[in-house]
């Protein structure tokens, strides 16, 4: 009785898994097709370049401050000394805190990236959203994500184009 019970619960649950569609999606590939993302990253690749440059001249400062101290070391008063070796303290403080607070994780290059690129990840998950109703899909895997492996896909599956066109654009015409 066991047995049967339990070959009909596995019936059951395969017939219900067999119910469920899925689908993949390739983001990378859909958000190289939308002209305003490619102008996103060039916004903040020109504003990284900046904050980079400055913070380079900034710690370039600091070396030349610190190899001018090294040379008239031998000439400066105690006083002189520690008054020099603080201002290099305080420049390299002040560096370091400009870079963090260009490159940190709170840092405006963080907060650029979400102010740019999350309205374009908004679009496409909405139009990902509106496909899978669309088709009636249960599931919509993201093949270009680190966190979720595929082993393989199906081509027949990939529905990013659906996702282009969806947006108004024309797959296969990648933005440079």
């Amino acid at each position: 009785m066991k047995k049967y019970l339990f070959i009909a619960l596995l019936l059951c649950t395969s017939i219900g898994a067999f119910a469920q569609k899925f689908a993949y999606v390739d983001t990378e590939y859909i958000l190289k097709h939308l002209p305003e993302y490619k102008s996103a990253l060039s916004q903040l690749d020109v504003a990284s370049k900046q904050w980079q440059q400055q913070v380079d001249q900034n710690f370039s400062e600091i070396d030349r401050m610190y190899k001018a101290y090294q040379a008239d070391q031998v000439l400066l008063t105690d006083d002189m000394r520690k008054r020099r070796e603080n201002e290099i303290i305080e420049k390299e403080k002040q560096a370091k805190e400009f870079q963090r607070s260009k490159f940190g994780p709170d840092g405006d290059l963080f907060q650029s990236r979400a102010k740019l690129i999350k309205p374009i990840q908004d679009k496409v998950a909405e139009a990902i959203k509106q496909i899978a109703k669309s088709k009636y899909l249960d599931f919509i895997f993201d093949k270009s994500s680190e966190a979720t492996m595929m082993i393989y896909a199906s081509s027949s599956y990939d529905v990013s184009n659906d996702v282009i066109v969806k947006l108004g654009y024309k797959p296969g015409t990648v933005n440079n």
